[in-house]
């Protein structure tokens, strides 16, 4: 199973890098629009390695000149989650730049009430209690939102 990812980074320059390079190719294969504001708002999420709201990110997309209304920023969220680029964190009601951006996966967020950095762990839902419990139902999963709570490294007392 891939190490979580998201509350350190070791060369955060190529992680912001490869990953807009890896979208823009993705887009350009798949025929979808990676508009300037849709590759900006990605941008923006990559760099801010935490879960920002729409309203951040529409400051951030403002003083860019990219826009100042509220749908500006709700749109391109949408186009980054759907296209598999970002996630939504239900807890914060904020998004996240994918750690894994075009790979299937089940993420499961760590979420540090300290900083609110988010860190992407995957996940196998199906496998495990959850879906031990699902197969008793005869219920199949289709989609889950594991989010926890807690402090990261850098936020947890010991860490002087």
């Amino acid at each position: 199973m891939p190490q979580p990812i998201g509350f350190q980074c070791k060369n955060h320059g190529a992680c912001v890098t490869d990953t807009l390079a890896g979208a823009e190719a993705r887009c350009a294969d798949e025929g979808l629009r990676l508009t300037p504001v849709r590759r900006r708002a990605l941008e923006i999420l990559l760099k801010e390695h935490r879960a920002l709201g729409a309203y951040d990110l529409l400051a951030h997309l403002a003083r860019d000149g990219l826009g100042h209304q509220p749908p500006v920023a709700y749109r391109a969220l949408d186009f980054l989650v759907k296209a598999g680029f970002a996630h939504k964190i239900e807890a914060l009601n904020a998004y996240i730049a994918c750690a894994h951006p075009g790979a299937d996966h089940a993420p499961a967020f760590l979420i540090c009430r300290g900083c609110h950095a988010v860190a992407e762990a995957d996940t196998a839902p199906a496998k495990g209690r959850l879906g031990d419990a699902a197969r008793a139902a005869g219920f199949t999963i289709e989609r889950t939102v594991v989010e926890a709570e807690g402090l990261c490294p850098d936020c947890q007392p010991d860490h002087a």
